[in-house]
């Protein structure tokens, strides 16, 4: 279940380096878009609106109890960037024990952290997709999975650039340290130097190897 981020996004029609890699490897890969996704009318877009964190986490999840009930596959892994890891994340808090494991790029895990921290230019993205501050505040603690974060017990592999401009490093340090303290199995890479997302040929199959490693011993 590969989620993408914005998470006002969505997944066109073409083509990935990465899915080839996994494809090739035997995988099978669902490329849900959930409510708020673009691309299918205004409607469907406007529904995430307050919602971020609610309806992405409720689409997503009964896209996998689909593949399951229709044997699509056996074990299931959630995996996302950004937006998509924050979903994630969520996910495995929300919905224990329906995930293998969980990869989360760079991902969010404290909705209140981010809109103090987060570049000029989303300052104020969250002020629709989840809601005014402080008015709001405690819908961004709830759907914050770093304040859920001992609901998490699957497998959780966390890779981040140091130099995050729009999501800091310290969203997926912190999520690493809370679940290290409770004694579950979380794994966190960062990579010197990188920002939001990476694209030197070495930062890329660094970041392919070591999540297939990850699968391979806990999916």
């Amino acid at each position: 279940m590969w989620v993408h981020g914005g998470p006002t996004d969505q997944w066109q029609v073409e083509f990935r380096a990465r899915f080839a890699y996994w494809l090739d490897r035997g995988w099978s890969i669902l490329v849900p878009d959930h409510r708020g996704s673009t691309g299918h009318g205004r409607a469907f877009t406007q529904a995430m609106a307050g919602r971020w964190g609610e309806l992405d986490v409720a689409d997503v999840a009964a896209g996998a109890r689909a593949c399951l009930a229709n044997g699509w596959g056996g074990r299931l892994v959630a995996m996302g960037a950004s937006a998509g890891g924050f979903t994630v994340l969520n996910l495995l808090a929300e919905h224990p024990g329906l995930f293998a494991a969980g990869v989360s790029l760079y991902g969010i895990g404290d909705l209140l952290e981010l809109s103090q921290a987060t570049h000029r230019f989303e300052a104020h993205y969250n002020l629709s997709l989840v809601g005014p501050l402080p008015e709001a505040a405690d819908r961004y603690r709830s759907r914050s999975s770093l304040h859920r974060a001992d609901h998490i017990v699957d497998p959780l592999l966390l890779l981040h650039g140091s130099a995050d401009p729009v999501v800091p490093v310290r969203q997926s340090e912190a999520m690493a340290a809370r679940l290290t303290a409770l004694g579950r199995p979380v794994e966190l890479h960062v990579y010197d130097g990188e920002g939001h997302g990476w694209g030197r040929r070495e930062i890329v199959v660094d970041e392919l190897e070591r999540t297939d490693d990850f699968l391979r011993r806990h999916a």
